[in-house]
């Protein structure tokens, strides 16, 4: 078939949020886009997806059926663990360690009193679901006490007969030796089949009982909701798209296979907010920066991150209210800050709040019209003219200026203060709230915030950019050209990954180079064939190792990234600079003290997609033919007169002088005064002071 004549390939990125459900689809063989924002559906999260499906494929005149990729960013897995709607679980543990979860770790959150009013959530496999197997198996692997098969059958009928709807498996040492946990899920399945069972061998296999038995316990709680969501999807997708192929985003910023996902959903907890970094990662190269602080603003909170050299930092904890697992993932910090979040002033104190209440899809902000009456920061920035009336979200969604002001009134009122003097209070405290966030992922990580771009994007970030550029001194800000929907173009650009690890504590004196890179090829062979299964070939695939070091003595590794070629060429020698280095940065000393491996992990990328950025026609730095109105906005305690743009007519090379407005179909950019915004070849709008 000739190029002429050939199919088109297109290629969907679906992100569902709180409020919103937004998708990015890309010709792959023309580069087009053509984006769509459609109301989230919490009840359902799937009906959103494909509501959001029809409407782009309408918008775009295709047949469903030429989409062949669907990558989704999804939140069922987090959502499931905040609402405390997961599954009845039961844990195997070995004889003498059934305390494990509850004894936990000595942390209480807040500060030196957070206990007295800390309300410790209960463990997620409860002790009445809790059985011990007659067992042992030694740190180096080697099995001290049989199995006791008899024994385990019996427990085993009794926790079936409890109504357990996941099991898992979470032996001692179990890291260094899975034998007896492997057994005991083929028993499982015999006696209770249908009931899914998670072993911590196969989830993490990494040293620590309690972490590595609250992951796996968190994979069993969440893994019938997610089966069920994905296995609906896809089959839903597969009815009305044909043979499309499916992958889930991981929290570590890769795709997962449907199976891949639906056996290992512990993930998937950052999945959601991995999207806009991957995004902004792929945006921002397109536009020449690699050192970014991300800002993802949606409805009912704000999601940040830090990327250095183009690449996203990550840790090897996700936590999602008070619940940590080990799993890799993008280290975003998540802020109950968004356009929905509900301003307030309390009867005791008279002093305003912002958030974490949200008025979320369902009524939504009073601006919206669908019958929400509490203040939000969306209705501020109503008030404020930052979002004029006139504006429209999604394409048609007109906002009502008469409910956001008579919303925003009562906080007024409260505070005995203006109108406009009241939004403008509640936009600085929302913009504080954030601020705090990104001083997490930079400032208290040794990073200063001036050598970083600020890149904006949901549906409200290009709205309060401008602002947090200020606090944080970061500029450019960077408002990419769909802002509204990065996070479902980072789902769209990101690549198959997958990862193995295995605990190996030793000092280095111990070991030589020969013996680490022999179990670090195993491990990325392993990693490798995820991967195969998707028919991507070896030459294909990329892969990068992160490897835990610590001093002799210390509790605790710090994650060094390097690669295959890389250690071949310094080994352990180059190792333990590169841990001594980071520790400098991290705590500004390092020790004379013998170093020590702790977990050796291999992680497995497929090929990035060919996406071609987009490719603005070059104009003027007269920006004129853009403007289509003369509004008011409020802005530190006077009124001023700002330009409204379309964003649809702005070209390359044209300047916007602040005060202004930048409307476009899935969110509105803000430029303050004393700022300029200029337009690139790729579409983005770079905001820097004026001079």
């Amino acid at each position: 078939m000739s190029a002429a004549t050939a199919k088109p390939s297109y290629r969907l990125g679906v992100d569902v949020g709180g409020t919103f459900t937004d998708l990015l689809l890309i010709d792959e063989g023309s580069g087009q886009l053509y984006s769509a924002k459609v109301p989230s559906t919490p009840q359902d999260s799937s009906q959103g997806v494909l509501n959001g499906i029809r409407k782009i494929c309408a918008d775009a005149k295709i047949d469903p059926r030429s989409i062949e990729h669907v990558m989704h960013g999804t939140t069922v897995a987090t959502n499931t663990v905040l609402t405390s709607r997961g599954a009845k679980v039961g844990l195997v543990t070995t004889k003498g360690y059934r305390q494990t979860l509850q004894i936990a770790r000595s942390f209480v959150p807040g500060g030196l009193g957070g206990w007295v009013i800390w309300n410790k959530r209960p463990p997620l496999a409860p002790l009445e679901l809790t059985i011990e197997a007659n067992e042992r198996v030694g740190a180096a692997g080697e099995v001290l006490d049989a199995l006791d098969e008899a024994d385990l059958r019996l427990k085993l009928t009794k926790l079936r007969d409890k109504g357990i709807e996941a099991l898992t498996v979470s032996l001692f040492n179990a890291y260094a030796n899975g034998v007896h946990e492997k057994r005991i899920k083929a028993i499982a399945e015999e006696i209770m089949p249908g009931i899914p069972v998670s072993t911590s061998s196969e989830v993490i296999p990494e040293m620590y009982e309690y972490e590595r038995t609250e992951t796996t316990v968190v994979n069993s709680y969440v893994r019938p909701v997610v089966a069920k969501y994905i296995e609906n999807l896809h089959t839903e997708l597969g009815r009305s798209m044909g043979n499309v192929k499916l992958h889930v985003l991981r929290s570590d910023g890769g795709l997962a296979s449907v199976e891949g996902a639906k056996s290992a959903p512990v993930n998937l907890l950052m999945s959601g907010p991995a999207g806009g970094v991957s995004g902004a990662q792929w945006i921002a190269r397109q536009a020449g920066f690699k050192n970014l602080l991300t800002f993802d603003m949606g409805g009912t909170s704000t999601d940040v991150a830090l990327i250095q050299n183009g690449v996203a930092q990550t840790r090897r904890e996700t936590r999602v209210a008070d619940v940590t697992v080990r799993a890799s993932s993008i280290d975003v910090r998540t802020v109950g800050a968004g356009g929905g979040s509900i301003a307030y002033v309390p009867e005791l104190t008279k002093a305003l709040r912002v958030g974490p209440q949200s008025a979320g899809a369902a009524p939504g902000p009073a601006a919206y019209g669908k019958g929400g009456t509490e203040p939000t920061v969306t209705d501020a920035n109503v008030v404020l003219g930052y979002l004029p009336s006139s504006s429209r979200l999604g394409g048609d969604m007109k906002l009502d200026l008469e409910e956001a002001t008579k919303a925003v009134q009562k906080v007024a009122t409260a505070l005995g203060m203006p109108l406009k003097t009241a939004a403008e209070g509640i936009i600085n405290i929302v913009n504080e709230n954030m601020f705090g966030a990104l001083r997490l992922v930079s400032i208290e990580q040794g990073y200063d915030p001036r050598d970083f771009a600020l890149v904006a994007f949901g549906g409200a970030g290009p709205l309060h950019a401008n602002a947090l550029g200020k606090l944080m001194g970061s500029w450019p800000v960077i408002v990419p050209p769909g802002p509204g929907v990065l996070c479902a173009y980072g789902d769209a650009t990101t690549r198959l990954r997958d990862e193995a690890s295995r605990t190996m504590v030793r000092r280095f004196e111990t070991m030589d180079d020969a013996e680490v890179l022999g179990v670090l090829e195993g491990l990325a062979a392993e990693a490798r064939k995820t991967l195969e299964a998707e028919n991507i070939t070896a030459a294909d695939m990329t892969t990068s190792l992160q490897i835990d070091v610590r001093y002799h003595g210390q509790g605790l590794g710090i994650p060094i990234s390097t690669t295959l070629e890389e250690f071949r060429k310094t080994g352990l020698k180059g190792l333990g600079k590169a841990f001594d280095d980071t520790h400098t940065h991290l705590f500004t000393f390092a020790l004379d003290a013998p170093h020590e491996l702790v977990t050796l992990r291999a992680v497995v990328q497929g090929p990035e997609p060919v996406v071609r950025a987009e490719s603005l026609p070059k104009g003027s730095s007269d920006p004129s033919a853009a403007r289509v109105e003369t509004t008011t906005v409020f802005v530190d305690g006077a009124d001023h007169q700002a330009g409204v743009y379309d964003r649809t007519k702005l070209l390359a090379g044209n300047v916007i002088p602040g005060p202004a407005i930048i409307a476009q179909m899935d969110t509105t950019t803000l430029i303050l005064p004393g700022h300029a915004g200029t337009v690139d070849n790729t579409g983005c709008i770079l905001i820097r002071p004026s001079l």
